[in-house]
Formats: C-alpha cells, sequence, structure tokens
C-alpha cells in the first residue's frame, strides 16, 4: 500500500535515530563517506526521508548477512532486476532504528530466525532505482549474523538464495554488493574480539 503523508508522524523516531547514527558514525571507504554526507543532507527534509513517497530520494537499509563463522556470505538473486545482491529494503513506519529496519527486512527476505545486526554501518550507497517513477535510494548497510546451522528460505522477493565464500560471489553481482564484504567481516571480527 503506498505510504500517505499521514503516515510520516511514524517515522519521527527512525529518522531521529538515522541522523545521529550517521553523524557519529565514521565511514568505510572515501565513497561512503560522501555517501554518508549526502545522505544527512537529504535527512534535512524531515521525517518525509525516510519515506518511499519522497521522490527526490529516500533511506532504505540493508545487511550483508554472514554465516556464523564469516566463511560465507548470503545474497539473493533479485527477482527484479535478476542481479545477485544483499538483502534489504525500504524503512516501514515504525522501526525503531536503521539497524532494526535492516534486520528486518534480511529477516523477511531469508526466512532465517535468531539473526543479530550490529548496530554500526559498515556503509553507505546511494543508487537509482525505479520507486515513484525514479529516485535515489540512499543505502545504510550493516553487517548481520546468522546463527550456527541456518537455513534459509525464498522469499517473494528473490528468485533465490545462496551461501558464498567472500572471495568467491556469483555473478552477475549488482554494484556496490562487494564493497560490503571487508567491512562486514571487520564487524564480525570486533564482535568476535569484544
Amino acid at each position: 500500500m503506498p505510504e500517505t503523508r499521514t503516515d510520516l508522524p511514524a517515522y519521527a523516531d527512525l529518522h531521529a535515530d538515522a541522523a545521529a547514527l550517521l553523524n557519529r558514525w565514521t565511514p568505510t571507504s572515501p565513497a561512503a563517506a560522501l555517501a554518508r554526507d549526502r545522505t544527512l543532507e537529504l535527512l534535512s527534509a524531515g521525517p518525509v526521508a525516510m519515506s518511499r513517497a519522497h521522490r527526490a530520494g529516500h533511506v532504505t537499509a540493508s545487511a550483508l548477512v554472514l554465516d556464523h563463522t564469516g566463511a560465507r556470505v548470503l545474497l539473493c538473486l533479485h527477482g527484479k532486476f535478476r542481479k545477485w545482491v544483499q538483502l534489504g529494503g525500504h524503512c516501514e513506519p515504525g522501526d525503531p532504528t536503521l539497524a532494526a529496519a535492516a534486520l528486518r527486512e534480511a529477516g523477511e527476505e531469508s526466512g532465517i530466525a535468531g539473526l543479530t545486526v550490529d548496530p554500526e554501518p559498515i556503509d553507505v550507497d546511494i543508487h537509482p532505482v525505479a520507486c515513484q517513477g525514479g529516485s535515489l535510494h540512499y543505502d545504510v548497510r550493516f553487517a548481520v549474523l546468522a546463527p550456527p546451522g541456518a537455513t534459509e528460505r525464498v522469499s517473494d522477493e528473490s528468485e533465490a538464495l545462496g551461501w558464498f565464500p567472500p572471495d568467491r560471489l556469483p555473478e552477475p553481482l549488482a554494484d556496490g554488493t562487494v564493497q560490503l564484504v571487508a567491512p562486514a567481516l571487520a564487524a564480525l571480527a570486533r564482535r568476535a574480539a569484544g
């Protein structure tokens, strides 16, 4: 169902979280730093920037899912553009944080119970999409860890799901997906050490 202006108060807390998170985040690359700065500019529009109703662009949340050892990443073959991508999508009214939105999307799209999210982003990327007849996704990306023995289930949004070694990702791969691997593995290592 399309969002309306009456949905916007539901995005107020998420908008505040996004602004605070990105203002304190240390980017993982020069490209991520530029995308973060542009996303902060977008957020100056207010809570509407969290909604797909904002045609100029909107914030989305995605997740690179790692198995519990970090030896494999879970990608989906996207049903619309037929490329392998990380899991993720639009924020929803009531998502309390961007990390929670990424975790919700990862759970919905993978069917895996017991996923956990690292609350610090691993990347920010801006890319064009077909939403609202043409828009931009300001995608804040997170590392998500699957529990031991996780079994995935294909959702309506994907043609297939697959686990891949980080150094042997499938083709065709969406632009920007490979750049998530190194910071996701670093997040997993920090988590294991801490």
